[in-house]
This record gives structure tokens, sequence and C-alpha cells, in this order.
């Protein structure tokens, strides 16, 4: 896994989020429209679950604590997590 790859999945999996809970999230509630939601969720379902992956194979290959993996799967559930992990955790190891 290279890290640059894990960076994008994980910037495509915060963006997806943030779709999903500002804008379809609303449309669906608000104009009682279900299908953005069902679209994004999907594509943001299959980015959440390579970004998980990718962190754990990320993970393996830098010798990360599990503490640090634990940190990128529950940053990946929070809006905004996956960026504020970048950030924080990997900015700083480059």
């Amino acid at each position: 896994m290279n890290e640059k790859l894990f960076l994008w999945i994980g910037r495509l999996e915060g963006v997806s989020f943030l779709v999903l809970m500002f804008i379809a999230m609303p449309i669906k509630y608000l104009l009682q429209n279900p299908e953005w939601v069902k679209h994004t969720g999907r594509i943001h379902g299959g980015l959440f679950v390579a970004y998980c992956v990718a962190a754990l194979i990320l993970s393996e290959k830098r010798n990360w604590n599990r503490g640090l993996l634990a940190r990128a799967w529950v940053f990946s559930c929070l809006p905004f997590g996956t960026f504020f992990f970048e950030k924080r955790y990997l900015s700083r190891n480059n």
C-alpha cells in the first residue's frame, strides 16, 4: 500500500461522508427524495471499507501501533475525521 493512495482514499472517503451528511440527508428529509442517500451511501460505504482496509495494510507496512490504527478507524466514522487524521498523524511522519 502506497501512502499517497491511502491519503487519496481518505480524502475521497471524507468528501463522500460530507456529501452524504450535509447534502444527501437533507435532500432525503426535506424534499422526501431518498435517491441521493441510496446512491451516495453506496459510494461512501465502498470508500469507507477501502479506507479501513488500506489503513490496516499501511499500518502493517509502516509498523503503526494498534492505537494509531484504531484512531484511523475511529476518525473515519466522524465528519472531517479522515482529514483530521491525515493532518494530525500522517503529515508529521512524512
